[in-house]
């Protein structure tokens, strides 16, 4: 199906609600060309493809869903999308979604070619689900209006448009929406050079300037997540320039690092804090996850979503049928020495 497209200067994005302080400055950092997006180069090339290919077919790019943990850039790469289509990006999330009404809203209001950005689809409800079915395919609306034997059906068209999810739990997302998505792009944690990359690019817009190996020190300390890296710089551009410090030098990042708290591995008190209270409150494991929670005073859902992902990633804890355990890299990296229960429960 052909459309026709609008040029326009600079796409609109319209998020749901107002932008915090926080938000706005990750905002100006954020890459606004996928040639100058880093890393993920496998997504990189596969949608330089696919842009390309809609782009020659005069057709909007097929629906796309990104997962990964949080803070990788699922919704800069959302907007990139949106950028190299030539088309406006409307932004909400699943939970703000409360009914059938408000979907069919965005949706009838979308231009041709639009993008709508939908964070968190996995906490979207399934009647709304069941609503986005027929627009995701057909570009139509099924709707019921009344109630009872005066109830009727009406579709209304929609004009052709992308949808782009972003979800930290795919395997929340319901398979018949899940297998909606002509495009399933896992976002995966960013390596050393990458994230020194990232930082280097930060620092200079930030315009702060970074003696040799400063960079590399921040990218070794910032979990492989850019957005943590990219408050990193802000922390220890503040602290160089109460110091009246004009460059930052390696010193001034392990002094700011260790005052917040933050080791050479990018761990923070609360990564040390879980893998301390699993070894000595529960002999290193097994251990379940709302027994976790409960002892270390933290959400279920921010365990599993924001510590696990790093902890499991660099070896320190691994999650098995019976619950979460400290491996031997955990116990050397707190300095415990293994007993003999514990011993037995890893290399049994």
């Amino acid at each position: 199906m052909a459309i026709k497209r609008h040029k326009r200067k600079e796409p609109a994005v319209e998020p749901t609600t107002s932008p915090s302080e926080s938000d706005a400055f990750e905002v100006t950092l954020r890459p606004k060309k996928l040639c100058d997006y880093v890393g993920q180069s496998s997504i990189k090339e596969h949608l330089i493809v696919y842009i390309e290919a809609a782009k020659k077919r005069s057709e909007p790019l097929g629906h796309a869903v990104l997962h990964g943990p949080p803070g990788l850039g699922k919704t800069t790469l959302a907007n990139i999308i949106a950028r190299e289509m030539g088309s406006q990006m409307r932004g909400t999330s699943g939970p703000a979604i409360e009914k059938p009404g408000d979907l069919a809203s965005l949706l009838s209001n979308l231009e041709e070619g639009d993008v709508l950005f939908i964070d968190e689809i996995h906490r979207m409800r399934p009647a709304i689900e069941e609503v986005l079915y027929s627009a995701m395919e057909d570009f139509a609306l099924d709707l019921v209006i009344g109630k009872g034997p005066a109830a009727r059906s009406m579709r209304l068209e929609l004009k052709p448009f992308t949808l782009v999810g972003a979800t930290t739990k795919i395997g929340s997302v319901s398979a018949p929406l899940r297998d909606r998505f002509s495009h399933n792009f896992k976002l995966n944690f960013y390596n050393t050079i990458e994230m020194e990359q990232i930082v280097e690019r930060t620092a200079g817009i930030l315009d702060v300037q970074m003696e040799e190996g400063a960079a590399h020190l921040v990218a070794k300390s910032c979990r492989s997540t850019p957005r943590i890296a990219n408050r990193l710089v802000r922390s220890i551009r503040d602290f160089a320039q109460v110091s009246n410090e004009t460059s930052v030098s390696k010193d001034r990042v392990e002094t700011t690092l260790s005052k917040l708290g933050i080791d050479n591995k990018g761990l923070d008190h609360t990564d040390r804090e879980i893998l301390r209270t699993i070894i000595e409150k529960f002999s290193g494991g097994p251990v379940g996850i709302s027994t976790l929670a409960a002892a270390t005073a933290e959400e279920s859902d921010t365990l599993e979503d924001v510590y696990e992902p790093y902890l499991m990633q660099c070896g320190y804890l691994q999650r098995t049928a019976k619950g979460r355990t400290v491996t031997q890299l955990g116990y050397e990296l707190l300095g415990v020495a293994l007993s003999e229960d514990a011993q037995r429960a890893l290399f049994s």
